[in-house]
Parts: C-alpha cells; sequence; structure tokens
C-alpha cells in the first residue's frame, strides 16, 4: 500500500489542522506574513527525520555539517555530492509534513550556474529534496536564478558561510563593520531578486539580522543571528549534546544524550564483562524434546 501525504490523509479523515498540513516554500512565505516562527534543525538519517517530523518541526536540512557531526571531518569542505545524497534519501524517504532542503556541497555548484543545476537536479530527482540550499551572496546570483528557472526552489545562505572557511580566515562573526553590513544587505536584496525562497542568516549582529529581516519579503531564518529572524536553526548533534565541547556561544543544548550514550555503553560493557548479560530469560532456548535429542 502506497503512503499517502499526511495532509491527504488527515483530510480524507475529516481532520486537518495547521501542524499537520504539508510544509511549503508557500506556506514558509504565508508565516512570514503572519508573523509566525519557523523552526528548521538539520537531519542525516531515517531515525532522527523521522522524529523530527512528528515533532512538528518545519524545515529538515540535510545539511553539509554531516561531514563534521556523523563522518569526523574537520569542515564541510570535504563532503561529496554521493554523501550528500545518501543522507537526503534516508531523510526523504520517512518525511511526510516537514520540508525538506538538501544542502549542495562544496564544488558542487561554484564553477557555473549549469553545474548548479545539474547538482540540484540530482537532489530533487535521486535524492527526493523539495528544496536546495546553497551558499554565498550576489555571485551566488546566477546560480539562483538557473536554479528557479529549472523549477527548484532555493534557500539562499549569508553571513558566516562554512565552505568559505579559507577566504573568511576561519569562523569569524560578519557584518560588524558598515561596509561588510551594507555588503550582505545588498546580497540578501540581490539573492531576493533572484528567486531565493528563505535565506540563512549565519553568525551576524542581531540587530544587523534584524534589519535585513525587516528588508526582505522572504524568511530569513536564523542560526546565530539573533531572535528577531523569521525562523531559527540548529545543528541537530548541538541540540541534542552528541557534539564535543566547547560548542558555539548560539548554541542551546536541549539534552544531553552524550552523556546518557556513554553511560549506558558503559553498562552495557559492565554486564558483558561480569556475564550478567545476557540472562536466561534474554536468550532463546530449545524444548524439552530437542534438549534431550541434543544430549543424545
Amino acid at each position: 500500500m502506497s503512503l499517502q501525504p499526511l495532509s491527504t490523509r488527515s483530510q480524507a479523515a475529516g481532520v486537518v489542522s495547521p501542524s499537520q498540513l504539508k510544509v511549503t516554500v508557500h506556506s514558509c512565505a504565508a508565516k512570514k506574513q503572519r508573523g509566525e516562527k519557523i523552526t528548521c534543525l538539520t537531519a542525516y538519517d531515517a531515525s532522527f527525520a523521522r522524529l523530527l517530523d512528528e515533532s512538528g518541526i518545519d524545515l529538515l536540512l540535510v545539511g553539509d555539517s554531516f561531514a563534521m557531526t556523523a563522518q569526523g571531518y574537520a569542515s564541510t569542505l570535504p563532503i561529496t555530492v554521493e554523501e550528500m545524497l545518501w543522507a537526503t534519501r534516508a531523510v526523504s524517504r520517512v518525511t511526510r509534513r516537514a520540508l525538506v532542503i538538501g544542502d549542495l556541497p562544496y564544488g558542487s555548484y561554484q564553477l557555473s550556474p549549469r553545474q548548479a543545476v545539474k547538482t540540484g537536479i540530482r537532489f530533487i530527482k535521486e535524492g527526493g529534496a523539495e528544496a536546495v540550499k546553497l551558499e554565498g551572496g550576489r555571485r551566488r546570483a546566477a546560480a539562483v536564478r538557473a536554479l528557479v528557472e529549472a523549477e527548484i526552489p532555493v534557500m539562499g545562505h549569508i553571513g558566516l558561510t562554512p565552505q568559505s572557511l579559507h577566504a573568511m580566515g576561519g569562523y569569524k562573526v560578519q557584518g560588524r563593520s558598515p561596509e561588510q553590513a551594507k555588503q550582505l544587505l545588498d546580497d540578501a536584496a540581490v539573492l531576493v531578486e533572484a528567486g531565493i525562497f528563505a535565506l540563512v542568516l549565519e553568525g551576524i549582529p542581531a540587530e544587523l539580522a534584524a534589519e535585513i529581516t525587516r528588508s526582505v519579503p522572504v524568511p530569513t531564518i536564523g542560526i546565530g543571528a539573533g531572535p528577531q529572524c523569521d525562523g531559527q536553526v540548529l545543528v541537530l548533534h548541538d541540540l541534542l549534546g552528541l557534539t564535543p565541547e566547547p560548542r558555539p556561544k548560539f548554541v542551546r543544548a536541549y539534552a544531553d544524550l552524550g552523556a546518557q550514550v556513554r553511560h549506558a555503553a558503559e553498562l552495557f560493557r559492565h554486564d558483558v564483562e561480569g556475564g550478567s548479560f545476557p540472562s536466561q530469560d534474554e536468550s532463546y532456548h530449545l524444548g524439552r524434546t530437542q534438549a534431550s535429542a541434543a544430549k543424545q
């Protein structure tokens, strides 16, 4: 039996609430108009994607942070299109309500608008994404326009752009000087003109993020950009306490799963080494007839 979209199943049952409706680029725009906040978390596998979707998170970003959180890289730069597609497929297979956004990795769109479209199409067709995200300001406008012309919704990303790590000289807050602030305001306007449906603002002063949010008609999604953005995004592993200290200033850990995982593994090791796991009740046994035959 094929799965129906959650909104269709809800309508068939005669019950439709806003939290059940499928999130789209248009419903994100409507949230900004109504002054409602948008929630976004990263997801890289089916298990967490299903839980986040059921929790009512609006946007699931299959972020290139996958390189650092799950693959042990020191930055996002090494991850490949194939690795990102693997994660995007896993997330899209189980997501019913949230909008799934695939993060285009470094080197997959910078060469030309044609390259960007080719990569974007793979994320939609092979990955099951419903939108893509790319980093950069006015230099990415042509790529954004080409993707939008190919019917691919695009989320922009300006400010601290991790794929520009080396050019920026590290993970540094952007937009503190008047010149940088004006550049980011201009970049936002250019990307909106090119056709983005939303804009990530990362690592910029809260006051500048508020000004950009007021100046653009599309939703802004902040990460280290203060409370006045239209929405907020966090890396899931940061939110769950699964990343090592020190964490960025803007991270609020809502759980300490790292400590719980370590504790559970220590208990397992203790029980195995002490011979208490598995117990007789946790083992399979032969019936009396089979047991007697086995002894003969």
